[in-house]
């Protein structure tokens, strides 16, 4: 707690800080009226759809994945969405309820709806505020067997007491997490001028495309051929930011022949040679909390350049398990033909 408590007094004065609070008021008044379960007969597929994108709801990414499989029956969607807000049930049984009626309704997803219907009573489940979680330690020990419903009431039970204590509501711990991990894996939110704020969002934001066409792309890309990104029974996308206690890994894959995991970092300009602590570290925990005995494990900086100091720091690592890779993007302009034939 302490430490969410030396990042948020820190993060106050903060312009992006406080554009977060006025973003909720705004999700808020726009998305509470439309999942209302009382209006839920009349959601549209459109107003369903702006939901999934991070430039309506401002805290949640790559939700819009799944938008296809979810709006395919709108009927369906209301009814189970009816079944996930219906607070006369055990929260543990309407989630489990809810995820198992419609392939594509994940735990990120049905949870930031609970937040944005009920923002004072549930907390949101996804791979950054679970990292967040293992990086503090508090990361619940669940008992074999239990259900996704399950876990997200000892789950939610925590981000209720951590609100309280921090005297927070649980969209701004929401945002909270994200920071947590940021300065988990990239250092310090450096304070000062709105141009380090502007450029850290900017810099997100390309990260963030270039993230989502990879996994969007995945199959057709030259690591598509050898790896599958991870997956679990309940998560069909769960090696996309996957949740450690170092951090999130970008992509996490496994081979589709040998016994190996893939753990991939992206960096959507310049690769500096603290990368490759980054990506050894989340070798590391896969090591000691995933992989088997007999399985290796690679990593994968992928990059727009790549500066020569990690080149150097890569000859240190003699066994070659660690790789680089370069994109690049292109753009092209073709003359149009004005003239109507």
């Amino acid at each position: 707690v302490e430490q969410l408590r030396s990042i948020l007094a820190k993060a106050r004065q903060r312009p992006d800080f406080v554009a977060n609070i006025q973003a909720r008021d705004e999700v808020f008044a726009r998305y509470q009226p439309i999942f209302t379960p009382a209006l839920l007969p009349d959601l549209t597929e459109e107003d369903f759809r702006s939901f999934l994108y991070f430039g309506n709801n401002k805290h949640w990414t790559g939700l819009y994945r799944q938008a296809g499989r979810l709006t395919a029956d709108m009927d369906a969607l209301r009814q189970t969405l009816a079944v996930l807000l219906d607070e006369e049930q055990p929260l543990a049984h309407r989630f489990d309820d809810a995820l198992s009626r419609i392939r594509g309704l994940g735990k990120a997803l049905a949870s930031a709806i609970l937040l944005v219907v009920y923002p004072e009573r549930y907390g949101v489940w996804n791979n950054t505020s679970e990292s967040g979680l293992k990086i503090l330690d508090i990361w619940p020990q669940f008992e074999r067997g239990m259900s996704v419903g399950q876990k997200y009431a000892l789950i939610n039970d925590l981000f209720l007491r951590l609100s309280e204590a921090l005297n927070i509501d649980l969209w701004t711990l929401d945002w909270l997490w994200w920071e947590l991990v940021q300065q988990e894996e990239e250092g310090p939110t450096i304070e000062g001028t709105a141009l380090t704020v502007e450029a850290s969002e900017q810099r997100f934001r390309l990260e963030r495309h270039l993230h989502d066409f990879l996994v969007t792309n995945w199959d057709q890309t030259e690591l598509g051929r050898e790896w599958t990104i991870y997956r679990e029974p309940d998560d069909e996308l769960a090696g996309y930011e996957y949740p450690t206690g170092v951090g999130r890994i970008d992509i996490l894959a496994r081979h589709k022949e040998r016994p190996a995991w893939l753990v991939v970092e992206l960096k959507r300009d310049r690769a500096a040679d603290r990368t490759l602590g980054q990506v050894l570290r989340y070798i590391g925990w896969i090591k000691r909390h995933l992989a088997a005995p007999n399985e290796e494990v690679y990593g994968l900086i992928i990059a727009a350049d790549v500066e020569k100091n990690l080149l150097y720091s890569l000859e240190g690592v003699n066994d070659r398990r660690i790789s680089l890779m370069q994109y690049r993007v292109e753009f092209h302009l073709e003359p149009v033909n004005v003239e109507v034939e």
